[in-house]
């Protein structure tokens, strides 16, 4: 069967590769990056069934992403020497790191120490959580100012005086939740607010959602923060590319 056979069928925020008959041969979708590094840049995932692929489906797949969207840059994070990085290679998208992909099981929190992480002082500086849906286009400051509600993410965020110094954001997808950061901003480094923001965002995580059994996040390879995730338990899992188009 030709691929011109199959139609491509925008839907919110995807799009799906749909043949004769109804079946599904392929999709794309995109989704908010955080933290902002990437401001206003979404994150591409595109997958075709193995008995679609080399069809040219999934180049009409990110044609139709690039035409119907208003978004001027995409990343993907691809697995090093797989169909997905030879996809980025021909189509133009240039790599930018090495990522560590780690995974948290709360089975191996011990619970009272992570309280203890979280109760001690930091002269100075307090937490704050926010709850809800995110935005497709957000800021933490703006996220910390609106009031919470039932949704998917969790943000713990660090102050001092009112001026943001560190956040980790957890976003859930049953039964894993995937983390992003924490980051800490600079004039704040230092103080182990990575560790503390971090371990209020596990505990305060499961409080919220206590069917998430798993928490994933990924980083750059020298990232700073890395010994801090590895203190409160996360093991490496495996590696990634990320690319950007």
């Amino acid at each position: 069967m030709t691929e011109r056979l199959i139609d491509i069928v925008a839907l919110p925020s995807r799009w799906q590769a749909v043949a004769p008959g109804g079946s599904v041969a392929g999709v794309a979708g995109l989704r908010p990056i955080m933290p902002f590094e990437y401001e206003d840049t979404p994150e591409l995932s595109l997958y075709v069934e193995p008995q679609w692929r080399r069809r040219g489906i999934g180049s009409r797949l990110l044609t139709a992403v690039r035409a119907q969207s208003a978004e001027p840059r995409l990343v993907t994070d691809v697995v090093a020497g797989s169909p997905g990085e030879a996809f980025c290679l021909r189509h133009g998208f240039r790599r930018v790191r090495s990522q560590r992909h780690d995974l948290l099981t709360y089975c191996d929190v011990h619970r009272a120490w992570l309280g203890e992480l979280v109760d001690a002082e930091h002269p100075g500086y307090r937490l704050t959580h926010w709850t809800g849906d995110l935005p497709s286009t957000a800021r933490v400051e703006e996220l910390l100012r609106s009031p919470s509600r039932p949704g998917n993410a969790v943000l713990t965020a660090a102050d001092a005086g009112g001026d943001l110094a560190a956040y980790a954001v957890a976003v859930v997808d049953l039964p894993r939740a995937r983390q992003y950061g924490p980051a800490v901003l600079p004039g704040h480094r230092g103080r182990r607010l990575g560790l503390w923001v971090n371990a209020a965002l596990i505990q305060r995580l499961r409080e919220v959602h206590p069917r998430v059994d798993e928490i994933e996040t990924a980083g750059a390879e020298d990232d700073p923060c890395l010994p801090a995730r590895e203190h409160l338990g996360f093991r490496p899992v495996r590696r990634t590319r990320l690319y950007e188009l």
